[in-house]
């Protein structure tokens, strides 16, 4: 299956503005942190899905020791990942590579830990994913992922309304829809964690940014007529947020040894 490019550099500015440098999930280093909390990267070989422009690698990399292989199926998000790590100087302790939908393109039990922040909420066949986390992973490495998920039921209008001012492919499931799937593929020790209450109130700080400091700024960066599309995007998202349909979650499991 042939992959489309969603992610111009409006929205990649965008993302950064609101996020931090190399950033396309909520959180920052925060979250990067919050992610590996417990599960000691330093010395470790590191898989980040949906790697982006590589703000949580460069993370891994230079705060938890980690050695890190970037995937991520847009090529000019790679390019850019790698033109940044050579000037931060860590082009020897990262990797990054442009993938196809489908299998992952590494031998069984590659790595020692499987890391993806906002990445499977655009993956329509979870199962098979998180199937082949497992295989990719060395016997007792975790796999741990921060990801945007749904309530139980069809979307409402207003999620339908955000996913088209968006412009993203999405394929939420639930909290407990992930705890399931990671039980089912065959991992143990799984964990998931709520993280919507946080979210509910960082969207909102973010909107109030974007139409108020950060406007001009974007502005500058994206044009009037962007920035105005933006402001109603992120309207709609923490519409979304405070009624309780788009949810965020952590969830992390093992590979049996």
């Amino acid at each position: 299956m042939s992959h489309e490019d969603e992610y111009g550099d409006a929205m990649i500015d965008v993302l950064q503005l609101v996020w931090g440098d190399g950033y396309m999930a909520p959180g920052g280093p925060g979250n990067v942190d919050r992610m590996v909390d417990g599960l000691d990267p330093a010395g470790k070989s590191l898989l980040d899905i949906g790697c982006g422009i590589g703000g949580p690698a460069f993370h891994l990399v230079q705060h938890h020791g980690a050695t890190v292989t970037g995937i991520d199926l847009e090529a000019p998000l790679i390019a850019r990942a790698v033109e940044q790590a050579e000037a931060l100087g860590i082009g020897d302790r990262t990797t990054f590579k442009t993938v196809e939908i489908g299998p992952l393109p590494y031998p069984d039990n590659s790595f020692d830990l499987v890391f993806s922040s906002g990445a499977f909420t655009q993956t329509e066949d979870k199962s098979g994913m998180f199937a082949e986390v497992k295989r990719v992973l060395k016997p007792g490495g975790w796999f741990t992922t921060y990801d945007w998920l749904k309530i139980p039921g069809p979307y409402s209008e207003t999620m339908l309304q955000w996913f088209e001012l968006e412009g993203l492919t999405y394929a939420m499931q639930t909290l407990e829809e992930y705890e399931i799937l990671l039980k089912d593929c065959g991992f143990n020790s799984v964990e998931i964690a709520d993280a919507s209450d946080w979210y509910r109130n960082q969207v909102q700080k973010e909107y109030q940014k974007l139409k108020g400091p950060y406007f001009n700024r974007m502005v500058d960066l994206v044009g009037q007529e962007n920035a105005d599309h933006f402001v109603e995007n992120w309207r709609v998202m923490a519409l979304v947020c405070d009624r309780g349909e788009m949810r965020q979650g952590y969830i992390r499991g093992r590979k049996p040894v």
